[in-house]
């Protein structure tokens, strides 16, 4: 059974969680770079008996500073709980980056929240860490700053598959090209994406097949299109097959991103249930049909990939 997470809002910690060895950064994604950092980390618990902390942002930093960006999570916060969880860590500080926190300097936040708040034994970051007012601290110095605050530094190199560092960024690319099995790949995982059942136009009733509407909020647009997708219905926890169509739905002139999920073999009503998405494979591209039968008879073909995917 996985050992749920202590979460904070705050670096006021519980003393037990203290001398901790700590990662720092977004993970978003928690990808197959982000994965290697965390199993030298779960190396060092071990070895060391000491706990094991992230220190995460919300929302994402650039996104702070960038107000326009709006679809660009490769996934919300449950889900990377639920990744944390798996490897074995024992606390979140999921701190709220806000005008505020934004302007602390990097000295005050290693002084102050890395050595005299959180008493860190060991910092975990990736190579291209920021950190503190205009983003002026860096992993250069925090190797300056480790013997006086009383801490180690592990900053290993980063992943390279390819010829290509792997980063977050790197998948979003990847998803926004359609070139899901190589995200997928990356993310040693099937991309997913989380969320409640919306009613809708019941336009995919109408035309005979009923879907599943989901506003996909914050999470990086993937190419709109047709996907083979496994569907987890969170509450009963059972697993469907299914096909996504994601984007605009220029047949019927509709301007709002949604995401559409038909499962297969299932009948009932899902509306306000959480469901997560696992995106499979690929099928086409959006395109808009000269009517409603065209549509239908495309929608046949793409059920006829979708339900060989596995």
């Amino acid at each position: 059974m996985v050992k749920k997470i202590k979460v904070y809002k705050n670096f006021k910690i519980n003393n037990s969680y203290k001398n901790s060895i700590i990662l720092i950064g977004n993970f978003d994604g928690l990808h197959s770079g982000h994965q290697k950092l965390f199993k030298q980390a779960e190396k060092f618990k071990k070895k060391l008996n000491l706990k094991l902390g992230v220190i995460t942002f919300d929302p994402i930093p650039k996104m702070f500073f960038d107000k326009k960006i709006k679809n660009y999570r490769l996934s919300n916060f449950d889900q990377k709980v639920s990744y944390f969880e798996k490897f074995n860590v024992d606390f979140l500080i999921n701190k709220n980056f806000n005008k505020t926190f934004s302007k602390i300097t990097y000295k005050k936040f290693i002084e102050n929240i890395l050595y005299k708040s959180l008493k860190i034994k060991y910092i975990f970051v990736s190579n291209n860490f920021r950190f503190g007012y205009k983003r002026e601290g860096n992993v250069k110095l925090l190797k300056k700053f480790q013997k006086k605050y009383q801490y180690k530094l592990i900053n290993p190199k980063p992943l390279i598959i390819k010829n290509k560092v792997i980063s977050s960024t790197l998948i979003r690319k990847l998803l926004q090209n359609g070139e899901l099995s190589s995200a997928n790949k990356i993310l040693k995982r099937n991309w997913s994406i989380e969320g409640n059942v919306e009613k809708g136009r019941m336009m995919g009733k109408k035309i005979g097949f009923p879907t599943c509407n989901i506003d996909i909020k914050n999470y990086v647009l993937a190419k709109t299109g047709v996907y083979a997708v496994k569907v987890n219905v969170k509450k009963n926890r059972k697993i469907y097959g299914g096909i996504a169509n994601l984007g605009y739905r220029p047949t019927f002139n509709q301007k709002k991103l949604l995401l559409e999920v038909n499962l297969f073999n299932f009948s009932g009503n899902l509306y306000n249930k959480k469901l997560s998405v696992e995106f499979l494979k690929f099928i086409r591209g959006e395109k808009k049909f000269n009517g409603i039968d065209d549509l239908r008879n495309q929608i046949k073909r793409d059920l006829l990939i979708a339900k060989k995917v596995k």
